[in-house]
């Protein structure tokens, strides 16, 4: 088949007016991660018809793809026809003409948000505590509650000493259980910084009173201090909401933008076929297979505001939250508008007849085609550590000389 080409500068443009369109990088993961475009999306062509589907919802949207000169670019398109996708072009000259325009390439994964986290952390100034200090106040058995933000299998892999799994989106809805003593401090920490510094700022954004800080750098940091970690735990927090903490999250979606419907706007929404719409519902998993509202696909809200490249590669789409609690909605959907979409929270829909099945759950990649986190694990090399935090404290400058990620910090 033949395949129309776009420029670079017409991609730029269509990112800059918050036009739909999924960039996606075609190349094994390990490979993306080496350096794409910001707001590209990694989709390997030989997982086209495993993801497509899932990730790419309407079969009208603007789809662009590249590679860096492998020859995967005929192929996919070949597969993206073959599923009714009808509107698929191709990088005029791939990876290189984006370099060549003097475009920028973010290396890793998550990029994106892993730059809106240091932003954040950059307008907001993010309370932190190294790992020493952190460490000696768990020795002085200190009035601390240190928080783990990551999924629950990261944090049964390896976890600070004595800390309890409240995955990223459950923080706010989980606090007043975990630290009931206002007096207590909460300590917030994941992997590295992105997921504790956008865990410790929500908490902060709530208005939770007790204070509220960062472990710098996370189980990298603590790893680098030469700090000892526990293996196995499996602590969960419970739910427990501080005083006006529903309230005050909302308050936080409203102040970044987001938008609360109904049932009705809802039908609306499906109405106009033209624009893309994700849904997700932002719960645990054990909540979502229990009953959820038709439609919704589930991601836990920590864990899409961290990989919403993946979760949703159109950029320019709309995103539909629900939560039948109402705060993990808002506080996912506050971070999403302020990482430029366009944002929704359902309000209700939970008395009506509800689907019961496991959450649908994309194969894994080939482990040889898939990038290894420099956290992952506990056998990483600590100059690989060192090298991705380095990395991490550059991306503001990025962001900068890229110009066009758009986010703003409420």
């Amino acid at each position: 088949m033949t395949i129309s080409s776009v420029t670079p500068s017409h991609i730029r443009r269509a990112l800059l007016l918050r036009d739909e369109i999924a960039l996606l990088d075609l190349r094994h993961e390990a490979a993306f991660a080496t350096g794409h475009p910001l707001f590209a999306a990694n989709m390997a062509a030989g997982r086209i018809e495993l993801e497509a589907g899932t990730r790419l919802p309407r079969k009208g949207v603007p789809i662009v793809l590249y590679d860096a000169g492998e020859g995967l670019v005929l192929q996919a398109a070949d597969r993206l026809a073959a599923l009714g996708y009808t509107n698929v072009r191709q990088l005029d000259g791939g990876l290189q003409a984006w370099k060549s325009a003097g475009y920028e390439l973010f290396q890793d994964v998550n990029s994106y948000a892993k730059a809106f986290g240091e932003l954040v952390e950059s307008r907001r100034h993010t309370p932190s505590l190294a790992a020493e200090e952190v460490a000696a106040l768990i020795s002085s058995k200190a009035n601390i509650a240190v928080l783990d933000v990551r999924r629950f299998d990261e944090y049964a892999t390896m976890n600070i000493p004595g800390s309890v799994s409240v995955p990223g989106a459950e923080l706010v809805l989980r606090a007043g259980r975990v630290a009931p003593d206002p007096e207590t401090t909460i300590i917030v920490n994941c992997a590295g910084r992105t997921r504790s510094i956008i865990g410790t700022q929500s908490l902060i954004n709530a208005g939770v009173t007790n204070k509220v800080v960062a472990l710098r750098n996370g189980t990298i940091g603590w790893t680098l201090a030469n700090q000892n970690l526990e293996h196995g735990a499996g602590r969960h927090g419970g739910i427990g909401l501080s005083e006006g903490a529903k309230t005050n999250a909302r308050e936080v979606a409203y102040r970044a933008g987001v938008k609360h419907i109904g049932l009705d706007e809802i039908v609306a929404l499906e109405a106009q076929i033209h624009r893309t719409l994700y849904r997700f519902d932002v719960r645990d998993a054990e909540e979502y297979a229990a009953g959820h509202i038709a439609g919704f696909r589930h991601y836990p809200g920590g864990q899409l505001v961290q990989e919403v490249d993946m979760a949703a590669p159109v950029r320019g789409a709309r995103m539909l939250l629900t939560d039948n609690m109402g705060v993990r909605a808002d506080m996912t959907a506050s971070w999403l508008a302020q990482m430029g979409w366009e944002v929704y929270v359902l309000d209700g829909g939970y008395d009506g007849t509800l689907e019961i099945s496991p959450p649908k759950v994309l194969p894994k990649p080939d482990p040889a085609h898939r990038y290894r986190r420099p956290y992952e694990g506990t056998d990483v090399d600590t100059g690989a550590m060192q090298a991705y935090l380095d990395w991490e404290y550059g991306l503001v400058d990025q962001l900068r000389r890229d110009a066009s990620h758009g986010f703003f910090v409420i």
